[in-house]
C-alpha cells in the first residue's frame, strides 16, 4: 500500500483512491453519537477522494461491500468497542482501524483495564467490584466515591456517591446497566483526556463541565463543558499525564489509536480511569480536538487512522 506523506496529499499509488466502509450506527446505547461520528468520518474520507460506503451493523446479517480495502470503524459502546466487531471482521479477513478484538475486549470492561494497568505500574484509583444491590458499602470504601457499570461507554450509569446515604441509590441504579458495578475512590482534581496516535500521545485536553460531572448530558450538549487543549500543565505534569495515558494503552494491548481518560490530583499525580478503543470522532469530539492541537486537521486525523491500519 502506498500512504501518505502526513500533509494530507497522497503519492499516486493505492491509498490515492480506497474503497473504505465505514462501520458506524449500531444497536448500543450509544448508537445516536456513533451516527454522528461515522457521517464525520464519511465526510472528510470523501473529500480526500476515496469511495465510501456506509454500514449500520443493527443485527448479524451485515456484509461487507465486495472490494472494501479498509473498515473504519465509528461504532461506539457494545458490539464496537467490546472486541464483537473485530472479531467478526478477523473471521471475514478484513483490515480494519483501530485496536484489535482482544485489546478493545480488555478496554472495554474497566475492571480488567484497572488489573492490567496494576500490573503495569500505571496509577489508577483503588477500586472494587460489587454484583448484586442491597449490599452495604464496601470496607475500605468511604465516599466521595464513583460507581460505574464495568462494561459500559459513554459514561451510561456513571453514579456518584458524596454521602453514605446515597450509596443504595447509586448501587442500583448503575446496576441497571451491567450485572457489575465498578466502585472507586473519587479522584478530586482536574479531568483529562489523552489522545494516542500511532505511538504518540497527543496534547493534553482538559475538560471542566460548567455544573456537576462530565456525565453523559454535559458530554453531549452542546455548550455545558469547557475544553482546553493545549491544557494549561507545567511541562513534567504534562508528561506524567501523557506517559501515565501511554501506560495504560500498552498495557491493554492498544494498537493505532485511542483516548485514555486521566484524573490529574492538586499535586500533579495523573490517575488513569479508562481507556477508549473506538473515541469519539464527531468533528467537536475530544480526540480531533488534540489532534488539531498538534497541528492535524479531521481529514489528516481521519487519513492518518486509515494509513496506520494499512501499514500494519
Amino acid at each position: 500500500h502506498c500512504v501518505g506523506d502526513g500533509s494530507g496529499n497522497h503519492r499516486r499509488g493505492m491509498s490515492a483512491s480506497l474503497n473504505i466502509t465505514v462501520m458506524l450506527g449500531g444497536r448500543s446505547a450509544e448508537r445516536e453519537v456513533s451516527l454522528r461520528s461515522g457521517a464525520a468520518v464519511a465526510r472528510a474520507l470523501q473529500s480526500l477522494g476515496h469511495t465510501v460506503h456506509e454500514l449500520d451493523p443493527q443485527d448479524d446479517s451485515w456484509a461487507l461491500p465486495p472490494k472494501t480495502d479498509v473498515v473504519f470503524l465509528a461504532l461506539h459502546g457494545t458490539y464496537g468497542e467490546d472486541g464483537t466487531v473485530q472479531r467478526r471482521l478477523d473471521g471475514l479477513g478484513a483490515l480494519y482501524t483501530g485496536c484489535d478484538a482482544e485489546a478493545s475486549r480488555i478496554a472495554f470492561d474497566k475492571v480488567l483495564t484497572k488489573q492490567r494497568c496494576q500490573a503495569a505500574g500505571v496509577p489508577t484509583p483503588p477500586f472494587v467490584v460489587v454484583g448484586s444491590a442491597g449490599v452495604g458499602l464496601p470496607g475500605g470504601f468511604q465516599p466521595p466515591l464513583v460507581v460505574k457499570p464495568v462494561r459500559q461507554g459513554s459514561s451510561v450509569g456513571l453514579q456518584f456517591v458524596q454521602h453514605v446515604g446515597d450509596w443504595p441509590g447509586a448501587l442500583a441504579a448503575a446496576l441497571k446497566f451491567d450485572s457489575e458495578v465498578l466502585v472507586e475512590e473519587k479522584i478530586s482534581g482536574r479531568e483529562t483526556t489523552v489522545g494516542i496516535l500511532g505511538d504518540q500521545a497527543l496534547p493534553v485536553v482538559e475538560v471542566r463541565p460548567k455544573a456537576g460531572s462530565y456525565d453523559y448530558r454535559n458530554k453531549y450538549t452542546a455548550g455545558c463543558t469547557e475544553y482546553f487543549c493545549p491544557a494549561d500543565f507545567d511541562a513534567a505534569t504534562t508528561r506524567r499525564i501523557q506517559d501515565a495515558a501511554l501506560g495504560a494503552f500498552r498495557a491493554v494491548g492498544g494498537r493505532d489509536y485511542a483516548r485514555v481518560d486521566v484524573m490529574v490530583r492538586p499535586d500533579g499525580s495523573p490517575w488513569v480511569l479508562e481507556v477508549n478503543t473506538l473515541p469519539g470522532m464527531t468533528e467537536t469530539s475530544l480526540l480531533p480536538k488534540a489532534a488539531a492541537a498538534a497541528g492535524m486537521n479531521y481529514a489528516q486525523l481521519c487519513q492518518r487512522v486509515v494509513d496506520l491500519a494499512l501499514n500494519r
